[in-house]
């Protein structure tokens, strides 16, 4: 696993944690194997690295009504089950994770009214203004990003994406990731490391 204290220099680097939520772990909707221990490794770095980072920052899927995001008969590509409707207990933190998630700094809500995959899609309320996570960091003058979470094949590798078009040097610890499917995780590690995306450790769980 690679560790932040290995960078000379981090006070400007954010640790993004995605989508670390019950419906996204075993026993969810839409559970990704090995979701739980990334909850429980995520953690663990965020226990015994926290202190590295400038800011430590989570995103989440809060679904109201996204349209045709959800699907009585989804076919796993454009259409999923319901999944962290707001409200409920899948949209909430991964207890493993949970605890830990005291340390955040600011949580990005996204995809109320439609898909949102990026966390670069969401906003979080500051003085009663939505600020999306892009003008966020740029205000808080972060200029890296490391990105954990779930799913390596779909929200990590949209967050990741983005945070590359914007500029901010995006590092994904792929040992605190995991993907849906064997197939789509390695064309998402594909497509990130040719937008420019640094990544780091073993690989997905």
């Amino acid at each position: 696993m690679t560790h932040p204290e290995e960078d000379p220099v981090l006070t400007e680097r954010a640790l993004i944690v995605v989508d670390v939520q019950n419906d996204f772990c075993e026993g969810g909707s839409l559970a990704v194997p090995g979701g739980a221990q990334v909850a429980a490794a995520i953690a663990d770095h965020v226990r015994t690295h926290g202190a590295d980072y400038a800011a430590i920052l989570a995103t989440v899927d809060w679904h109201e009504d996204p349209g045709s995001h959800w699907s009585t008969h989804p076919n796993y590509v454009d259409t999923w089950p319901r999944h962290c409707q707001v409200g409920t207990s899948g949209a909430e933190f991964h207890p493993a994770w949970a605890a830990e998630a005291t340390q955040i700094d600011a949580i990005f809500r996204k995809g109320r009214r439609d898909a949102a995959y990026s966390g670069f899609e969401g906003a979080t309320t500051d003085e009663g203004q939505d600020i999306g996570l892009g003008q966020w960091l740029r205000d808080s003058g972060i200029t890296s990003v490391d990105i954990v979470g779930l799913a390596t094949d779909h929200c990590v590798r949209a967050t990741a994406l983005d945070a590359a078009q914007e500029g901010f040097s995006p590092r994904v610890l792929l040992d605190l990731t995991a993907g849906v499917d064997t197939t789509t995780t390695a064309a998402a590690l594909a497509d990130m490391r040719n937008a420019g995306v640094e990544l780091a450790g073993g690989g997905p769980c």
